[in-house]
């Protein structure tokens, strides 16, 4: 067993596991954090991206062990007390999900989008920089349109990130 130690929204974790567990099972199983979902085990479909440091990782091939010291924001550390995110707003505002597995990983992924590129996202590059998400269900339209508004709203001013306290 190793001890690891992380910021996970916010809160100070620490647990003993083993060295070969995946950051995607330490957040669900050790935390309870299932907001996180394993869709395809092998970086391809986008349904487990949390933030590492600010940046958008993939959770299901990085080793809970290599984020010891580092700022972990799940989905579950967006919202702010009763008020969503800026891009999950956006997301249930202009129906940018159906079934909803790769909602999580989807709206993180944007956000980070918006980091890099800023608010003001065309829908080229909106699916290009998306294309390591996969939606089986929506046919990305409204994903798009969520993403691009969610981009705008943030540029306007809201903090890109509201992590937990």
């Amino acid at each position: 067993m190793t001890t690891v130690s992380m910021t996970v929204n916010g809160k100070p974790v620490s647990a003993d596991i083993e060295p070969r567990t995946l950051l995607v099972q330490f957040l669900r199983e050790n935390l309870r954090l299932t907001g996180t979902h394993v869709g395809c085990d092998t970086s391809q479909c986008g349904a487990c991206v949390i933030h590492i440091d600010g940046r958008a990782v993939k959770s299901c091939t990085t080793l809970a062990v290599s984020c010891e010291g580092a700022a972990i924001t799940t989905i579950e550390g967006l919202a702010q007390g009763g008020t969503l995110h800026p891009m999950q707003e956006a997301f249930r505002e202009h129906h940018g999900l159906q079934c909803g597995f790769c909602t999580p990983g989807m709206i993180m992924a944007a956000i980070d989008i918006v980091g890099r590129r800023g608010g003001e996202l065309d829908e080229q590059t909106i699916r290009e920089e998306l294309e390591g998400n996969i939606c089986r269900c929506t046919g990305y339209h409204n994903i798009v349109k969520a993403v691009a508004a969610g981009a705008e709203a943030m540029a306007a001013g809201r903090p890109l990130e509201h992590a937990a306290e």
